[in-house]
């Protein structure tokens, strides 16, 4: 469209941005879940079996932690855009149900982490026989 009627599309940015971060944010739980997150495994024949169980559990325990602050913070920006009516400046698309994905992924996210990290507590580390 744009170079067809050789001007811009109003709001291309603001809806690419947003839709961005929505994308993303829904899309970690299912790749968390589906265990598609990228894993570095450099180290785990020097490290042994304990120190990947270590790793396992550390790595989820942190994330579990800031996604949790994630999801806290985007309560609280998301009642206050709600509360002022904060939106894109182009198109006036109101925030808060953005911040309210943002929420939904991080809760989500850390939802399936809490879960691994139950699972390896009960059962090891990933590759262990």
């Amino acid at each position: 469209m744009r170079y067809v009627f050789n001007m811009p599309i109003l709001g291309a940015n603001e809806i690419i941005q947003m839709a961005s971060v929505v994308i993303v944010m829904l899309a970690m739980p299912g790749a968390a879940q589906a265990e598609r997150h990228i894993r570095v495994d450099v180290l785990d024949d020097a490290i042994g079996r304990h120190g990947r169980l270590l790793g396992d559990l550390l790595a989820r325990a942190i994330s579990i932690y800031i996604l949790s602050m994630l999801a806290i913070r985007g309560w609280a920006k998301l009642a206050d855009a709600a509360e002022y009516g904060d939106a894109t400046n182009m198109l006036a698309i109101p925030f808060w149900p953005f911040y309210g994905l943002v929420v939904l992924g991080a809760v989500l996210h850390a939802l399936v982490l809490f879960i691994q990290l139950i699972d390896i507590l009960r059962h090891g580390a990933a590759g262990d026989e």
